[in-house]
């Protein structure tokens, strides 16, 4: 098997503001694994937030280079690396590679039904209340948006900020996510702004580490575990603390595992909401895999990008299609 890995850098249509901070382009890594006669693709995005660097992902894929030409495939990669952005390129290239080997689609590898196209939140990106309103206005056609918030000072204005989302989005269901943004002392107001809002679900309002409050304190709309969770290993212990989970692919290191996630979630108890970060279409397309069994799909990230990749998925409203064999799968 022959690898081949690149980094690519994509403009954002926007700046895009969450807690952490802004930016106006995204870096992503593509792997591309070759057996001669076919080529499979796997995109992800280094999670800066868990010390991923597009160099380190870059060294991490190369790494495998010799394993995969031996003989690795991915039930080799879940063993021989760590959950996270380089695993998740490498196994969905694999998952793309196996369908054509197959001559099937990925679904059917993974004794999955046919997917069907699914409405997806649209994101709202942080600011001051008046832009975040002007912005919800010019998306309040869709019928769920995403709300960032968390901003400077620890989310102090963020009753404010979802106040004004809402009066100006009026018939969207929203969802928000505080990205790790509130403190102990008032994330109970910040829950309670969001219930006033009509809020659905709130996404990671306290840092990973900091929820044991979480266990403590009511919970006027169910809140959604994000930073908190990567994979299975780190199911059981939010379990009391959240009512559902955030799965993304380059947090749980690839569609193998974030199938095996959806399940495991799913025993718990645990409503699933299905991620991602801001990438072009072929990152997005394993996650449409994924998200059938969600409860909440956010597989808006190509949206966000000034353009998308050649043969990227289709958007048609609020509706995100599945991929076509073209793009991945």
């Amino acid at each position: 098997m022959e690898l081949s890995v690149c980094t690519e850098r994509w403009p954002l249509a926007a700046p895009f503001t969450i807690s952490r901070g802004s930016r106006t382009e995204v870096v992503v890594v593509v792997a591309e694994l070759s057996d001669g006669a076919y080529c499979g693709r796997g995109e992800c995005v280094p999670y800066a937030r868990y010390g991923e660097t597009p160099d380190g992902i870059v060294a991490a894929i190369e790494a495998m280079r010799e394993t995969l030409r031996s003989g690795g495939d991915r039930a080799t990669l879940q063993h021989a690396m760590a959950p996270g952005a380089a695993r998740s390129a490498l196994d969905c290239a694999y998952w793309d590679l196996n369908a054509k080997q197959a001559g099937c689609r990925a679904y059917e590898l993974a004794g999955l039904g046919s997917p069907a196209p699914l409405v997806s939140a649209y994101t709202i990106a942080l600011g001051a209340p008046a832009a975040m309103a002007a912005a919800a206005e010019g998306a309040a056609w869709r019928p769920l948006l995403k709300v960032k918030l968390g901003g400077a000072g620890g989310g102090e204005d963020d009753g404010r900020r979802i106040a004004a989302v809402r009066r100006a989005a009026p018939r969207s269901e929203l969802i928000v996510d505080a990205n790790e943004g509130w403190s102990v002392d008032n994330f109970r107001r910040n829950l309670a702004a969001c219930a006033d809002a009509g809020v659905t679900l709130v996404e990671q309002p306290l840092p990973e580490g900091r929820d044991e409050a979480l266990v403590r304190a009511p919970r006027p709309i169910p809140v959604c575990a994000d930073e908190s969770l990567r994979d299975r290993a780190s199911l059981a212990a939010l379990v009391g603390k959240y009512d559902a989970v955030n799965i993304k692919l380059d947090k749980a290191g690839g569609l193998t595992e974030a199938l095996a996630l959806v399940s495991e979630a799913e025993r718990y108890g645990l409503a699933v909401m299905a991620g991602c970060m801001v990438a072009t279409s072929l990152a997005i397309a394993p996650a449409v895999l994924a998200a059938q069994r969600a409860q909440v799909a956010d597989l808006d990230g190509p949206l966000i990008l000034a353009k998308d990749r050649p043969n990227g998925l289709r958007f048609e409203g609020s509706l995100v299609y599945p991929p076509e064999p073209a793009l991945w799968g």
